[in-house]
């Protein structure tokens, strides 16, 4: 009887998987849409009473997505109000949905990674999991491993599609 051999464990491919890097943080929406008069306008005046009135203990030690949902002008200086408050007290401030600052968080987490671990090495970037990694995560690791790697792929170990092979050099 032949013993069952694990040519994928063997292969020496390193796998990938994005949703390792995925923010752990805790991230609070500020939306300026709550400030609106009528909905569509932002008056100075009202805008700071509410801001000093504001309880900002939902923004403590997170990342704020400071953003506005609405279809309205808002103006620079309600932001940079906004980010005067939050900034002492708050992880980081990002301008933007929710969603933006998940995919904001999850691409520098990419771009810290050490990239003399993957240099001459086959990787393979884990796609298909549970959390929503966008199509700008998997640009920003192959721009980050293209210049190390001996091979980059996309899939799983056993089922992969090549995306990059450094061509050999001739001596």
């Amino acid at each position: 009887m032949s013993e069952f051999v694990n040519k994928v464990a063997e292969s020496g491919i390193l796998t990938l998987n994005l949703e390792d890097y995925f923010p752990k943080q805790e991230i609070a929406v500020f939306d300026l849409k709550d400030f609106l008069f009528m909905g569509l306008i932002l008056k100075e005046k009202d805008f700071r009473e509410a801001l000093k009135q504001l309880d900002v203990t939902p923004y403590q030690d997170k990342v704020v997505a400071l953003t506005c949902s609405t279809d309205a002008i808002i103006p620079v200086w309600a932001y940079m109000l906004v980010t005067s408050l939050l900034e002492p007290i708050a992880t980081e401030i990002i301008f933007g949905n929710e969603e933006f600052a998940q995919q904001s968080l999850l691409i520098r987490n990419i771009a810290a990674l050490n990239k003399e671990e993957f240099n001459d090495q086959r990787v393979v970037v884990k796609g298909c999991g549970e959390l929503p990694v966008k199509e700008a995560a998997y640009i920003e690791v192959t721009k980050l491993l293209r210049p190390y790697a001996k091979s980059i792929m996309y899939g799983e170990p056993c089922s992969t599609v090549p995306v990059f092979k450094k061509p050999l050099i001739k001596k």
